[in-house]
């Protein structure tokens, strides 16, 4: 695919086309803080070829599960691949956080088809990182240019309805609407760590009522002997991977009626990137009854998936949220992620944070339709984030 600039961008079914030298140079640089400290100098280790190959790989992100790669890398004059864009073309709206279903029931009903489309994002994954991810040295603005300009034409020549990149940076979603994009808001609840020496001092900076209930909470989930621990690194072993297994199918096929990602994918996630890996597991009786996968960034934790096959009081609070600030503060990370939704998370702390994504819809009927839609939702969201913010737990020191 032609570009401008002496750019050429070509589109691959496999990141296995690309190779992972030249996704993780323009992904996850490897900086010096990436080697001094192991796979967690990754910014965001979702974005890395080994995450993404293994989504492939297990066939979790495939044409037969509606994940059919198209991944665009663009390429200089020499042949050298200075940016790349995850990018799949869906044949349904699962698995993406940012939800579409609406505009697809109205366009259909409307005669038209709106699978398949083009998702730039990465597959089961509500975190906020790049779509347009540049090699260090080469002019930026161009890349995105290029590659955006790129992507566009992808969609019209496929003759898909859309294309959608979402959980973008700020920064890149203004960018995006400069191409015509339309932008559209969300949000999600975030722990911020103000350089807390200690558990109890983050809860020194909470309301009286708040703090109180934190503290009951935590005794609560382990009354009945319920320990719980930090699993990562070379310490995970399969038989840790079984039982997180079987809590994560009993979430997913209660939540969604679906597991989107298989058993070997968990083994080979950890065979590839453990230190970027950390299990939460509580364990009763010599057996394990609940845990959660985290992901850990360089500067930020990632909450993913929780279940249990025992059932405790506070146990889900316990373990997704207070030990994840546990960690954080431990290791000197800048915030916790918790994923997506949960207005329950401002009382314990996590504070409202605006989600964007971009959308290039074809169809121009459609296309503004969808535009007076959004910016209704902006506003409402906004506004939404504010009452949430007047009700934060925190004490107000003005």
């Amino acid at each position: 695919m032609s570009s401008e600039r002496g750019l050429t961008a070509r589109i691959e079914t496999s990141i296995h086309e690309i190779g992972r030298d030249d996704w993780d140079s323009c992904a996850n640089p490897r900086t010096n803080a990436f080697v001094n400290s192991g796979n967690r100098g990754w910014l965001y280790p979702f974005l890395s070829y080994d995450f993404l190959e293994a989504l492939e790989s297990t066939k979790c992100a495939c044409a037969e599960s509606g994940w059919l790669a198209q991944h665009l890398a663009l390429e200089d004059n020499t042949g050298q691949v200075v940016a790349v864009m995850p990018c799949y073309l869906k044949s349904h709206s699962f698995g993406e956080y940012v939800f579409d279903h609406a505009w697809a029931d109205a366009y259909e009903r409307a005669g038209g088809r709106y699978y398949p489309k083009l998702q730039a994002a990465v597959p089961f994954t509500p975190i906020s990182s790049p779509r347009i991810l540049v090699r260090p040295g080469f002019d930026r603005m161009i890349a995105e240019e290029a590659i955006t300009s790129a992507a566009i034409q992808l969609t019209d020549k496929l003759g898909v309805s859309s294309l959608h990149l979402t959980f973008v940076p700020k920064r890149e979603w203004k960018g995006l609407a400069t191409f015509g994009l339309l932008q559209r808001t969300s949000k999600q609840f975030h722990w911020p760590n103000l350089d807390y020496s200690s558990f109890e001092e983050f809860l020194a900076e909470l309301t009286s009522r708040k703090r109180k209930a934190i503290r009951r909470e935590r005794a609560r989930a382990i009354i009945n002997d319920v320990d719980v621990n930090f699993v990562t690194g070379s310490d995970l072993t399969e038989a840790h991977w079984d039982a997180f297994y079987k809590f994560y199918e009993d979430t997913c096929t209660r939540k969604w009626g679906q597991t989107y990602l298989n058993r070997e994918f968990f083994s080979l996630i950890s065979e590839r990137m453990s230190d970027a890996l950390l299990l939460i597991m509580a364990k009763r009786n010599g057996q394990y009854i609940a845990g959660a996968l985290s992901f850990i960034g360089r500067d930020a934790l990632f909450g993913r998936y929780w279940g249990e096959i025992e059932h405790h009081d506070f146990l889900h609070f316990e373990i997704c949220f207070y030990q994840a600030i546990d960690f954080a503060i431990q290791n000197r990370l800048k915030c916790v992620e918790a994923g997506a939704g949960g207005e329950h998370k401002l009382s314990r702390g996590y504070l409202p944070t605006t989600t964007y994504s971009a959308h290039y819809v074809a169809h121009p009927n459609l296309r503004q339709a969808i535009a007076d839609y959004l910016e209704e939702e902006r506003h409402y969201i906004a506004l939404e984030q504010s009452v949430l913010n007047d009700h934060a737990p925190y004490r107000r020191t003005n």
